[in-house]
């Protein structure tokens, strides 16, 4: 009748939240009367609102009605604040749904090399970082805020979207900016035609010695730069679109 299990109704019974209105020493059985299930109903009820069972206890005993109205004011704003962290919840799930959707629909075919147009980007470079992990991939920009003094931090923003940027055998990890002022430490990837090829943490020294090749025999290039650009593949999971620019 109120859809709790007999162990619930006997944890109410030790400690006298909801006892029986008659219990049998012979046959064990508790009895319980339609005023007790408007009790249990209520417990069920007050624990919606997370409350402890003590707190209920005490609730369930208050014959004052300004005591009343003041508890269920509070778990009225109790409820608000619930509803707000989980609107905000929702939302950051929607973002982060539409960016995975975004990356599925952009993905390339991952067997094969492909020319890609780029627009002109600027991208800072990690003083300290030269790969991807999971410690620094998870919350990487902050990372880059943490360079500036705090009367720059409003003149930057970046992508969400890191890479590796690798110079004269040097390797650094780096992000995109969206918005920045003109200090030291900047860089400017050209636009224009990039080869490109995705690979795997695994094979991705070997996909870029092999996308070299391609970019010196087949268009007379020899890059003086490559970029490795991370793509989430899932949650703690990634990959990478190995880029060489070609003019």
């Amino acid at each position: 009748m109120v859809n709790m299990t007999s162990e619930t109704l006997r944890h109410y019974d030790r400690i006298d939240l909801v006892k029986p209105s008659k219990y049998d020493e012979q046959t064990k059985y508790r009895y319980y009367t339609q005023q007790d299930i408007i009790r249990l109903n209520a417990v069920r009820a007050l624990q919606m609102m997370d409350l402890p069972l003590q707190k209920i206890k005490t609730v369930l005993e208050y014959n004052d009605l300004e005591k009343i109205i003041k508890f269920l004011t509070e778990a009225e704003k109790n409820a608000d604040e619930k509803i707000e962290t989980l609107q905000y919840s929702k939302s950051k799930i929607q973002l982060a749904k539409a960016d995975y959707e975004r990356k599925l629909k952009g993905r390339q075919n991952i067997q094969n090399n492909f020319v890609y147009n780029f627009p002109e980007r600027v991208i800072m470079l990690s003083d300290t970082m030269e790969t991807p992990t999971l410690d620094n991939l998870w919350n990487y920009l902050s990372h880059f805020y943490d360079k500036f003094e705090p009367s720059l931090k409003e003149q930057f923003a970046f992508e969400d979207l890191a890479g590796i940027y690798t110079e004269n055998g040097i390797s650094r990890l780096f992000a995109v900016c969206i918005r920045h002022a003109d200090i030291e430490g900047l860089k400017i990837l050209p636009g224009g035609k990039y080869l490109c090829s995705y690979c795997t943490e695994e094979n991705r020294k070997i996909i870029l010695d092999k996308l070299i090749q391609t970019a010196n025999e087949k268009y007379n290039i020899k890059p003086k730069f490559t970029i490795q650009q991370i793509v989430v593949s899932g949650i703690l999971q990634w990959n990478y679109q190995a880029q060489i620019y070609l003019g």
